[in-house]
């Protein structure tokens, strides 16, 4: 086999060198501007890594303490910088490893490219040791995937990979690459990928919608906007806060569109969905427009469809063609990224600014503070609330950090709660729900985004899920800020029975174990918080620190997070307590 590399001329004039597959991968992640991979080697794959051995100058690989670990690192890792993502893993279970981190990406649309190995191609359908069908299996949860079993096939199906990956709406690719693809050599060169047939990443933009949604705007006396996630991957923010200051429009946010405007914004009116705001949440059924901009109306934003929104005209601005009328019918769909599209509307529209409706949005917002939020962020009990620890990080970090949450009640309580004064700053898993994100994404996040201060907020259960990527902390020393709301429970799915299933607390309380003391294990610094005396002085020590730091503070266990939509049940149905 032919294994140095050599520079040959073709009749094209190409010049092209001879090498393996195995190292034609790196070759291409190295064009594409990749430098920093998560993953965990094994047999399958084992070629891969012996060329990125050779490379690690260049490309710096992140060993996690398992594979599903390296795919929320690589989401964490393109939340936070705009990249591409970039995972690999050896074949069998270490595909089927990535399958959570890939669906998660895939309804989130967060661009990764996951890269497997496949046993001999020759071995393909025989139930080889380590053979998994990863291409059949992840076929419903990838944007696009492929089985390469020839060496010179790699260099175009990863540009392809990474094209779609990252165009129009983004999502996950898988690559699963035989082993003797990976043996194989071939005369490496490398194009990024401009386009594919048949694949139109951004739909063109109708005028006549612009028109139309111009003409709506202008008339409406009460509009409302919700964005969502699309305005921060179209990179919209600043067309986003030109277009409502201009039409001085109340705006709401999905979770996953939270930071694209800054939280202390006077038309920011907060969070809508099932423990969204009061105001957005009541006002969404007494708005006479309502224009959704980068989002899907995903069942947790709109409660029962049969009554959201019902009074309203309907704008819907999307750069997926599938999501138009797919839940809510839109009256105007304004197709294109939007960053060019509110780019255009906005010398369409006229200058207003909505007082009085406005208006009703900051009075639901003195309901909400006296019912709900004063007790909240300044609890009159003993015990500690979650939401005085996000209050106490919103005090040190200024709004200027990147908080990634798991899933439950502490996810709910940073996203009401946390403070935001740039885009990029909240990941979390949405569309999911996936415990055991936080952990290894706050790694990933921080490596993206090296200069900003990376805090995760993780429940005791969601911890426990993915603890081991402790020794991925360890081993890299990535400073990143770990507080664990500590309430002995599986605490959303405890408020669930205790608010439908007559507190039947089934297999929902946690015996937990004693987590500074793992964390210590690993060496890093830690801290134990169970009264108010102390926790403002643990969270600066946190925040000061320039290495890793593990902070639990133990919570009222019998809180819950309100306000809450009860499943099935309408938007104006919200319920305070």
């Amino acid at each position: 086999m032919e294994t140095q590399t050599q520079t040959i001329k073709k009749k094209t004039d190409k010049v092209t060198e001879r090498m393996t597959g195995a190292e034609s991968v790196i070759r291409c992640l190295l064009a594409e501007g990749v430098d920093l991979v998560y993953g965990y080697p094994g047999g399958a794959i084992m070629p891969v890594y012996d060329e990125l051995f050779k490379y690690q100058d260049q490309l710096h690989h992140v060993l996690t303490r398992h594979e599903q670990g390296a795919t929320h690192a690589a989401q964490g890792y393109a939340r936070a910088s705009g990249k591409v993502g970039v995972a690999i893993a050896t074949s069998g279970p270490g595909a089927t490893n990535f399958v959570t981190g890939i669906a998660d990406a895939q309804i989130d649309s967060t661009p990764m490219v996951c890269i497997t190995g496949q046993v001999g191609s020759h071995l393909l359908g025989s139930d080889a040791f380590q053979e998994t069908d990863i291409i059949g299996i992840s076929t419903p949860i990838t944007k696009w995937n492929h089985q390469v079993t020839k060496a010179e096939d790699i260099p175009t199906v990863l540009a392809k990979a990474f094209y779609i990956a990252r165009s129009g709406r983004p999502g996950p690719v898988l690559i699963d690459i035989t082993k003797d693809a990976q043996f194989g050599a071939l005369d490496f060169s490398y194009s990024k990928c401009k386009g594919v047939r048949s694949y139109k990443p951004v739909p063109k933009t109708d005028p006549k919608s612009l028109e139309k949604a111009a003409e709506l705007i202008n008339k409406a006396q009460k509009p409302m906007i919700v964005f969502g996630q699309g305005v921060i991957l179209g990179e919209a923010e600043e067309e986003l806060k030109n277009f409502i200051e201009k039409s001085g429009i109340p705006s709401a946010w999905t979770i996953l569109g939270l930071s694209a405007l800054p939280t202390a914004h006077p038309l920011n009116v907060g969070m809508v969905g099932m423990h969204g705001n009061y105001g957005p949440n009541k006002l969404t059924n007494e708005c006479d427009l309502l224009l959704a901009i980068g989002m899907r109306f995903d069942d947790r934003v709109t409660g029962n469809l049969e009554t959201y929104a019902k009074q309203a005209k309907v704008i819907h601005f999307e750069i997926d063609p599938a999501e138009i009328d797919k839940n809510v019918k839109a009256d105007v769909a304004v197709m294109g990224n939007v960053k060019d599209t509110l780019s255009r509307l906005f010398s369409l529209i006229k200058p207003n600014t909505h007082e009085s409706w406005l208006k009703k949005f900051k009075d639901y917002d003195v309901i909400e503070y006296d019912k709900v939020i004063k007790e909240e962020l300044f609890p009159s009990k003993e015990g500690l609330s979650m939401g005085e620890v996000l209050r106490g990080i919103n005090q040190e970090t200024k709004g200027d950090a990147i908080i990634v949450s798991d899933v439950g009640q502490h996810q709910m309580i940073a996203c009401r709660y946390a403070k935001f004064t740039k885009s990029k700053s909240n990941v979390t898993s949405g569309g999911l729900g996936t415990m055991g994100f936080a952990l290894p994404a706050a790694i990933g996040a921080k490596m993206g985004a090296p200069e900003r201060e990376v805090v995760a907020i993780i429940g005791d259960g969601g911890y426990q899920m993915t603890i081991q990527e402790l020794g991925t902390i360890f081993q890299t020393g990535v400073p990143v800020k770990i507080v664990v709301l500590n309430n002995d429970f599986l605490g959303m799915v405890r408020q669930w029975q205790q608010l439908f299933f007559d507190k039947r607390y089934a297999s929902t309380e946690m015996v937990n174990p004693d987590f500074v003391k793992i964390a210590e294990g690993y060496h890093i610094q830690s801290t134990k918080v169970t009264e108010r005396a102390h926790l403002q002085d643990a969270i600066a020590e946190m925040i000061a620190s320039d290495k890793p730091y593990f902070l639990e503070v133990c919570v009222e266990k019998e809180n819950n997070v309100f306000p809450m939509i009860p499943t099935g049940a309408s938007v104006s149905d919200i319920r305070l307590e």
